[in-house]
């Protein structure tokens, strides 16, 4: 079975991000990028699926030359190879712009099933993995939480509003992980070694039959207007006074009360 994994770095979500000076991009100087934690469900899946049904994993990612790191950590926990689609005219791609270049790439490529994550963490788009399918014209099963595959179909369950909902499709399909589906593996050092030897390849635009021309500015669907930090939270620190911890218990209680916390 060939599976393909579309993968994103994003910033790492332990780091510090601060608004550049332009007021629509951060400061990446200092920012340590690690996969996509949605993304690494889907490497764990992938790695699953092949371990019962044979195959091979391919890791798929438009990004800048950075992304090349977390491929090789997809490789690690045990992909095959790794493609990065890698071109200047994609450093400020929107989401339709990315999902055009990743179709684009695997139409070139065999795929029996394609498994993304259900949401990017930096932007919070869920919109890459539908235009991707929408784009190959293959069946999207979103927000699955378990799956198993037989018979040329793959059946899926799904998390929805009140309940969870079960789906099946033929394949080829393209399906996004939700939390619960799995619990992703860590690389060994051994395998971390290993996976320096595996297929790595970079290509641009041009090398997946695409023209950097249309992956300019005008082309944006969507753009970023500005950002901005969050604002402060009020703090909530009180500070008990009482000569005994009874006297506290009591002031606090009486405090809790005036704040209607309890009744």
């Amino acid at each position: 079975m060939e599976i393909i994994v579309l993968l994103k770095q994003v910033p790492d979500t332990a780091a510090l991000i601060q608004i550049d000076g332009d007021n629509v991009s951060i400061k990446t100087e200092d920012v340590k990028w690690v996969i996509n934690p949605y993304d690494e469900l889907a490497v764990e899946e992938a790695l699953r699926i092949k371990e019962k049904h044979g195959g091979k994993v391919t890791i798929l990612t438009a990004g800048p030359e950075s992304a090349a790191n977390n491929i090789r950590t997809a490789l690690a926990m045990g992909a095959d190879e790794g493609i990065l689609i890698c071109d200047p005219a994609l450093a400020q791609a929107d989401p339709q712009l990315t999902a055009k270049a990743l179709t684009a790439a695997l139409k070139g490529l065999q795929h029996d099933l394609i498994i993304a994550g259900s949401r990017a963490v930096d932007d919070d788009s869920s919109y890459v993995p539908t235009a991707v399918a929408g784009y190959l014209d293959i069946a999207l099963l979103s927000m699955v939480v378990r799956q198993s595959i037989s018979d040329g179909k793959i059946q899926c369950e799904q998390t929805v509003q009140d309940g969870a909902l079960v789906v099946e499709a033929g394949l080829p399909a393209l399906i996004t992980t939700q939390r619960g589906l799995n619990e992703p593996r860590y690389p060994s050092l051994p395998n971390i070694m290993k996976a320096k030897k595996k297929p790595l390849t970079v290509k641009n635009l041009a090398d997946i039959g695409l023209s950097a021309e249309n992956f300019g500015p005008g082309s944006l669907k969507t753009k970023i207007v500005s950002l901005t930090y969050p604002p402060k939270r009020n703090s909530n620190k009180v500070v008990v006074e009482g000569g005994s911890a009874g006297e506290k218990a009591v002031r606090l209680l009486a405090l809790l009360r005036e704040k209607s916390v309890v009744g």
